[in-house]
């Protein structure tokens, strides 16, 4: 746990499939880290997923094991075994700062009734056609120049963003992500983080900050995305992990931005995927089949 001095142990999760040029650019990353973390952790599929001469160090590491983003993660939680203090999590397109090992330890130490955080997303490409690498890391870059790091909670979240998120490791014990929610795990990260709420608070922080690039190659396809935009929030609802009103709200946004731009969808988005999905999804919950599952066979 704690290394020498009171210094809490920090592990890094990265979960990715097929994408060896971004765990490639993470590496280099953590190596210019201001503090190290403990652990460089990669949940991969296959060799494949792994950039070509990747080389396990002592600090560099990777596991195997079954495709699906809570599959994923957990093979990484199982492997970690609760033995560091902080486990973060992000996405393998996400661009950290690089105090942002120091920053996270820092804020856990100042906040011991927090048991989960997520930190600043200076920039999200998700809902748009994506930040390219370059861009992204001029924006951290420039952040990390104004050193605008205030170990502050901001405001406390009902769940916490899956591309940067970060756990006492004692609070997540045997919880495990809900492999049930399969492939991309829509919503994992909200079912994840309410499991660990009763435990103390989840909250949002400016003392980590990063870029999430919203990578477009890798992601699922427009009608497995369609279909677990619906029966996902259903399902976690049903389970108590969501709120009804906000799985409500969550589910209605997105089929109604699915419809409304089917005449005009973006490039990058497959619209009529996703609102196929919808229709699927609806269906199903209507039948009270709650199978996130499902889209493995779509």
């Amino acid at each position: 746990m704690s290394e020498a001095g009171g210094e809490l142990t920090v592990a890094v999760v990265i979960a990715s499939l097929g994408r060896p040029d971004l765990i490639d650019r993470m590496i280099e990353r953590m190596a210019r880290q201001t503090v190290l973390p403990a652990v460089l952790l990669f949940s991969v599929t296959a060799a494949a997923d792994l950039p070509e001469g990747f080389a396990e160090t002592d600090r560099v590491k990777a596991v195997f094991g079954r495709k699906g983003l809570p599959r994923q993660r957990n093979a990484a939680l199982d492997w970690l075994g609760g033995g560091y203090d902080i486990v973060v999590f992000f996405d393998d397109d996400y661009v950290p700062s690089l105090l942002s090992v120091e920053k996270v330890a820092g804020f856990f130490r100042a906040h011991a009734d927090v048991v989960g955080a997520t930190g600043l997303v200076l920039a999200d490409g998700i809902n748009t056609s994506g930040i390219g690498a370059e861009e992204a890391m001029r924006i951290v870059a420039e952040h990390d120049d104004r050193g605008d790091f205030p170990c502050e909670i901001r405001e406390d979240r009902i769940g916490l963003y899956g591309c940067n998120m970060a756990y006492r490791g004692a609070a997540i014990g045997p919880t495990r992500f809900d492999e049930r929610l399969a492939l991309y795990g829509w919503q994992e990260d909200i079912d994840f983080s309410m499991a660990l709420r009763p435990r103390g608070r989840l909250v949002m922080t400016p003392a980590f900050a990063g870029v999430h690039q919203g990578v477009k190659h890798g992601r699922t396809p427009g009608l497995r995305l369609g279909y677990s935009q619906v029966i996902n929030p259903v399902y976690l609802a049903a389970k108590g992990t969501m709120p009804i009103g906000f799985a409500a709200r969550l589910m209605i946004r997105n089929i109604l931005a699915n419809h409304l731009k089917l005449l005009r969808p973006e490039p990058w988005v497959d619209r009529r995927g996703r609102a196929k999905g919808n229709w699927l999804g609806l269906f199903d919950a209507v039948r009270g089949r709650l199978t996130p599952e499902r889209i493995e066979e779509l």
